[in-house]
């Protein structure tokens, strides 16, 4: 009965892993991912009732399958590479259940990582084998790595290490320093594999998270507001975010004025939106020195107004007011002021079609005649249904030389 069930699953799963398609071709190779995510919820439903040990040996057959299929997929939209990293994740977790012998384990996890070319752009957790390996399993799998590094002689600058000839293998010995100094709730090892030099507000974040993971929160707030603090960069700007973030879930006292700060630090609307949320019902304390700030940028000004505050007629004023010059928040705003006044906005999007007319190509075309669709909708029984067709009917005559423009508009039921 128990081969039975266990045939029965791998025959659900292994075929929706394993193809002959050549999966060079985008569509084809997406198609695939879907099967293969398939696959997985099918090994992940089954885990409450199969044998662990049958669980396991599918779920590493599917591992390796999955494997020699990205190595030849074009995987551009990554749902292959999401299936394998679930197949990743559940591996570590079924082998403990499976209670996959410690030495062969540890082999294959050696030679995934240091031997087996097709896996340069993944990596095995060690934090996540720990349950699987044991204490002894984790002291061999450290002295395993030693000896690996011992194979690679002296250590590299940082300048050459990545241009060497063993940079996979330095890349993968200071991954599973990183994550190993985890597993040990190792202060120190922390902060000397992630933070590194301390050159750059990347690593200062990855100190930040690191110690998030192992509960470290006051840790954690500190490397993140380093990071933050570390220069104007875009990096900074990211590890603001997750600084403020921190804040908000386990010092919340602090998070408004954190907020303030990155907003006053880099003013955009992103910032502004996330001071309205902290802010709450003392938003209007803020609310002028923002909007008075953010009219140096006014695209930034117009989105606070239109997605955060939810202001379409404030949004509409501030466009004008500030001249603002992006096509592309001026079609977000005439989405939401269509429905305060449909007429109004008309000249706007007789702007953004001959805007995009100025590029040919199909998909200008396209978008050009469901703009013209929509002011037709918008104009149907008013005085300016006629000015639009008549805008239509010039746009075909100066176009009158462009046949896919007018394919498209027939497409769109244009006249």
């Amino acid at each position: 009965m128990k081969n039975e069930q266990v045939t029965s699953l791998a025959d659900a799963v292994l075929p929706l892993i394993r193809t002959r398609s050549d999966l060079s071709r985008y569509s084809v190779a997406n198609a695939h991912g879907r099967d293969m995510h398939e696959a997985v919820d099918i090994l992940e439903a089954a885990i409450p009732t199969a044998d662990p040990a049958e669980i396991y040996s599918v779920t590493h057959k599917a591992l390796a399958s999955s494997l020699k299929v990205i190595a030849r997929a074009d995987d551009s939209s990554g749902i292959i590479g999401d299936a394998c990293r679930r197949l990743l994740e559940l591996h570590p977790q079924t082998a403990a259940a499976a209670r996959t012998p410690v030495g062969k384990l540890i082999d294959w996890m050696m030679k995934f990582q240091f031997d087996d070319d097709e896996v340069d752009y993944f990596e095995l957790d060690p934090v996540a084998y720990a349950p699987a390996l044991g204490d002894v399993g984790m002291t061999t799998y450290r002295k395993r790595l030693a000896e690996a590094e011992a194979n690679l002689g002296p250590r590299s600058s940082n300048d050459e290490r990545w241009s060497s000839a063993h940079s996979h293998e330095w890349f993968t010995l200071d991954w599973n320093a990183r994550r190993l100094a985890i597993l040990d709730h190792d202060i120190d090892a922390i902060i000397r594999t992630h933070a590194k030099d301390r050159k750059v507000a990347a690593w200062l974040e990855d100190t930040a998270e690191a110690f998030e993971e192992i509960g470290e929160i006051d840790l954690a707030i500190d490397w993140a507001k380093q990071a933050t603090d570390f220069d104007r960069g875009h990096q900074s700007l990211k590890a603001a975010d997750y600084w403020c973030r921190l804040l908000e879930e386990h010092r919340p006292n602090e998070a408004l004025e954190a907020r303030l700060s990155v907003f006053r630090k880099w003013p955009s609307s992103t910032s502004a939106a996330g001071l309205h949320k902290a802010a709450g019902k003392a938003w209007p304390d803020f609310r002028d020195e923002v909007v008075t700030t953010l009219a140096a940028s006014p695209s930034d000004a117009v989105l606070l107004a239109l997605l955060t505050l939810k202001e379409p007629e404030f949004a509409w004023n501030l466009a004008h007011s500030l001249a603002l010059d992006s096509d592309h928040t001026w079609s977000e705003l005439v989405k939401a002021y269509e429905k305060v006044d449909p007429i109004v906005v008309l000249p706007v999007h007789q702007r953004l079609v001959e805007n995009e007319l100025v590029e040919a190509g199909a998909q200008h075309y396209r978008l050009a005649a469901r703009r013209l669709a929509k002011m037709r909708r918008l104009a149907a029984g008013s005085a300016h249904e006629a000015e639009v067709d008549g805008l239509i009917a010039e746009l075909r005559e100066i176009h009158r030389r462009r046949p896919r423009l007018q394919q498209e508009f027939d497409r769109a039921g244009l006249p």
